[in-house]
């Protein structure tokens, strides 16, 4: 127990959730100019934890730590140049569609504390390719850690079309982004997760490599609700174009013995309740890779444990959002301690020696 969940959560969670997230952002936002410096040095001081042996190079990009802010919580990127200073390796912004759209009507996020998961069908709620262009080359200063973005297609674009979408997206924020994910499994938009079928996701990637040309790294975001057969035909086709990861999982719409009141709220489950089958599809996806696809692994990480798990199994980054709003900001300096003190333990130099550790 510390401060965060004794006092601000209880007091945080009388709030409405869409509300307090808004304004969440809007502060970040509004206090990103110098004359905040002196908090922000503050808090780097406090949350941050670095230590040689959690850093890596992966895709020609250095990762102070294999903690990152997973999509879907700076949509916009309001606060992209904040999440360094509070503790994070790397952080993952959009998902972005090319026009700005409202997404589905509220409420649609909604807490489960007695399940440690949140319930969200925001459904791709963003203002859009050019908002986020504007945002990110509005640069106050040099960057601190890698930016993904991620990609997804409008609301009302056939799926037939949706390749269109996606090129849009990458040739808009080409410059902007240190990699790309291809979000082809939110449960949120109507049919998306239709697109992880071979035959609709064929075009995407072929017109992305087309213009990618090896100039960034490009992954794809796929969905914990897929069997496992279909999931190893998908890994089959990441290879076939090259894409240089998979990020595993997004969200599930499974109710797997939930006791919130909210349970049957339809939408994408995360938190605690994803935790085993996020790590499940990471170890299928290392085995059927021979280790040789970077894997950034998220779903229920609230610990040091949870994220040595998924690590081991064969996830060289990670991604906490749930974790995140439930344990409060200073989870990513006690899960940064707790790795590196596994790493210590093992008398291991660097934590890529841990990636997959589980299957040797």
């Amino acid at each position: 127990m510390n401060l965060y969940t004794m006092l601000i959560r209880p007091l945080l969670f009388t709030l409405e959730p869409e509300w307090a997230h808004h304004t969440l952002m809007q502060t970040l936002r509004q206090t990103r100019g110098r004359q905040f410096q002196g908090l922000r040095n503050f808090l780097h001081e406090q949350l941050s934890y670095n230590h040689l042996a959690l850093h890596q190079q992966i895709w020609g990009l250095h990762f102070r730590n294999p903690l990152g802010l997973a999509a879907g919580f700076d949509k916009d990127g309001l606060a992209w140049d904040w999440w360094s200073d509070l503790g994070f390796g790397f952080a993952e912004l959009g998902t972005v569609t090319p026009q700005a759209q409202p997404g589905n009507p509220p409420p649609r996020l909604f807490r489960l504390p007695p399940d440690e998961g949140i319930i969200n069908r925001m459904g791709f709620n963003n203002q859009g390719v050019a908002h986020l262009q504007q945002q990110l080359a509005n640069n106050s200063g040099a960057k601190k850690h890698p930016i993904g973005i991620n990609l997804g297609k409008g609301k009302n674009t056939p799926l037939e079309q949706a390749w269109q979408d996606y090129l849009y997206g990458l040739q808009q924020l080409k410059n902007y982004g240190d990699y790309f994910v291809v979000n082809v499994s939110s449960p949120n938009t109507a049919h998306l997760r239709d697109l992880q079928a071979v035959t609709l996701l064929t075009p995407i990637l072929d017109a992305l490599q087309k213009e990618n040309q090896g100039d960034k790294p490009l992954l794809i975001k796929i969905s914990p609700d897929l069997e496992n057969e279909a999931i190893v035909e998908m890994i089959r086709l990441t290879q076939k174009y090259d894409l240089a990861g998979v990020i595993a999982t997004n969200t599930t719409v499974t109710r797997p013995a939930l006791k919130s009141r909210h349970r049957q709220e339809p939408g994408g489950l995360s938190g605690r309740p994803l935790q085993r089958r996020s790590s499940e599809v990471i170890r299928l996806i290392y085995q059927q890779t021979q280790g040789q696809l970077p894997i950034i692994g998220v779903g229920g990480i609230f610990s040091a444990a949870e994220a040595w798990e998924k690590i081991t199994a064969g996830a060289c980054l990670l991604q906490i959002y749930t974790g995140w709003v439930y344990q409060g900001p200073g989870i990513v300096k006690d899960i940064l301690m707790g790795l590196s003190q596994k790493l210590t333990e093992l008398n291991f130099s660097s934590i890529a020696q841990a990636v997959g550790l589980a299957h040797r």
